[in-house]
């Protein structure tokens, strides 16, 4: 599969949204694509720290991720990547893109000097899990997490 991968677009947000709530967990929490999505994806595209990526095949968006670069004062000053929403359309899921998707990022955090790469993942999706320890990641940390509203 030949993948092209670039920055999302504000033409690309309500298939960007319509990914991330195509399933049970993050469904209620995404919404359908409104305002709200516009000043988020505004808020991404303005900040140097952030990428909101897009993966083509065919011309035709079919999965996305939100890279973000940390600055950090432990691990030396180490830089750090955090990967966030990634999604592939549920039709080509299990054929290798989200590999892909997740070898490009890797290498994007590398050759932005990136130290780290981290993500977190829900815990009831054991999928995910297996996916991201065949990649090497670790599951070395307990995440928390406060809902603010």
């Amino acid at each position: 599969m030949a993948v092209n991968f670039r920055t999302a677009r504000i033409e690309d947000v309500p298939l960007i949204v319509g990914m991330i709530a195509d399933d049970t967990i993050s469904a209620a929490r995404t919404g359908d694509f409104g305002a709200e999505h516009r000043a988020a994806f505004e808020a991404i595209d303005a900040d140097p720290n952030n990428e909101l990526i897009v993966a083509e095949l065919d011309g035709e968006v079919v999965g996305t991720m939100q890279l973000t670069y940390i600055p950090g004062i432990s691990r030396r000053g180490a830089l750090r990547m955090q990967i966030e929403a990634v999604r592939i359309v549920s039709a080509l899921r299990g054929r290798g893109l989200g590999r892909q998707m997740m070898e490009w990022a890797v290498e994007r955090g590398r050759a932005r000097g990136c130290a780290l790469v981290q993500l977190t993942t829900d815990k009831a999706r054991k999928d995910a899990h297996r996916f991201y320890d065949s990649l090497g990641f670790v599951a070395s940390h307990e995440g928390y997490k406060l809902a603010l509203s």
